[in-house]
């Protein structure tokens, strides 16, 4: 058994641990809190190879969304109201073949507006999509 050789008035030199393993376990514990989401599912984006495929939805059989740098929606043409497009568009899901829906952008436009037309087109039954640049 080894003894102190401390006296009263010699400096405390030993290393405290106990503070830095209290932070490392509460690091650790909001860690794994964290975790989960940081795994949250987005929106998966598929890159398009150039080449001519057979069997894909034509133009004139897709849904044509379009939003100008103004914020005005037209839907295959026709300009609609925003507070009109999720029934305009789930109607027009409804009479669709495919499902297929093309959005288009200006330069402009907001990534929020984008996926926000995005996410009330999924709502309504669209199976695919495609962003195009005007």
């Amino acid at each position: 058994m080894a003894l102190s050789s401390n006296k009263p008035d010699d400096p405390i030199t030993d290393i405290n641990v106990t503070p830095l393993v209290d932070v490392a376990l509460v690091l650790v514990i909001i860690f794994m809190a964290v975790a989960p989401f940081a795994v949250q599912s987005g929106i998966k984006v598929l890159q398009s190879k150039a080449s001519a495929q057979v069997g894909k939805v034509s133009l004139s059989e897709s849904l044509q969304v379009k939003l100008t740098a103004r914020g005005r929606i037209t839907l295959n043409g026709a300009e609609i109201q925003a507070a009109d497009f999720p029934l305009r568009i789930a109607q027009a899901l409804l009479a669709s073949k495919d499902k297929f829906v093309i959005i288009k952008a200006d330069d402009g436009n907001k990534v929020g507006e984008v996926v926000s037309l995005m996410d009330t087109a999924k709502q309504a039954g669209a199976l695919k999509m495609a962003l195009m640049k005007n």
